[in-house]
């Protein structure tokens, strides 16, 4: 291991991941190549003969040393991983490889930009065996280090695919026998406890606030929503876009366990 001596680098195809668990995957997916990691010396007791195998570059650095370079060691818990960006398929490669999958369910996110959301909806993918997520070029982030800390290890085995057009794609999904569905807050008439998934499907959230927008919704088979009990006088009347996920996903699941 080696005492920090050199400046954080820039170079394209890299990126910056930190949080415990999320570095953890990290270190442990095949299709990355690790360039540095940095740890604090709060967090020197997790280096074994393991981590030094898959980085060829450790820096260990004083707790002031870490907190100028990559602030608060709330946020990055004092390890930060330097490493290759993973490569996405595009919206015709997953959907071939899946062609084969009597069940499927992918997630769209119509507008949803908070990085600790989409991280926290890829965390609910792994769980219930949903393997991506659409977004559209416009109005949807990057991955960064804060999704992948969110995701807590997710960010490895989730594909998180960007397409120029949400309707495009819906359309895509369609011709291949998928059927599509909205979960709107406002479809108070679509409401049902007992939510009855096709094996595969797509479904489809919009932002906390607006929702799924218009031309969104005309592209889905169904317009649903999620039965709850609206708190009047606090005026709590909705779900947290990665609650909603998570139930809906659940609700594919159940169905589907082999």
């Amino acid at each position: 291991m080696k005492p920090n001596n050199k400046k954080r680098s820039n170079s394209k195809g890299f990126a910056e991941i930190f949080g415990t668990h999320a570095v953890h995957a990290a270190l442990q997916n095949p299709n990355r190549r690790h360039e540095k990691l940095f740890i604090s010396q709060n967090q020197r007791k997790i280096l074994n003969k393991d981590i030094e195998k898959f980085v060829p570059d450790i820096n260990e650095l004083h707790n002031k040393e870490m907190f100028k370079m990559f602030g608060n060691e709330a946020t990055h818990q004092g390890i930060v991983l330097r490493t290759s960006k993973l490569i996405q398929p595009n919206l015709s490669e997953l959907i071939n490889n899946s062609k084969k999958n009597k069940s499927d369910v992918v997630v769209m996110l119509d507008q949803v930009t908070d990085p600790n959301n989409i991280g926290s909806i890829m965390r609910s993918c792994v769980l219930f065996n949903c393997k991506a997520i659409i977004i559209s070029n416009d109005n949807a982030p990057n991955i960064t280090g804060t999704m992948a800390k969110a995701a807590s290890g997710a960010l490895e085995t989730v594909n998180y695919i960007s397409v120029v057009n949400l309707s495009r794609a819906m359309i895509q999904f369609k011709k291949n026998d998928y059927w599509i569905y909205g979960f709107d807050n406002n479809e108070i008439n679509n409401q049902n406890i007992n939510l009855d998934l096709p094996k595969k499907c797509v479904l489809v959230f919009g932002s906390e606030g607006k929702g799924i927008r218009n031309l969104t919704k005309k592209e889905c088979d169904t317009l649903v929503s999620i039965p709850m009990q609206a708190h009047k006088q606090y005026k709590i009347d909705s779900l947290n876009v990665s609650n909603a996920c998570s139930i809906a996903l659940y609700e594919h699941f159940k169905n589907n366990i082999k």
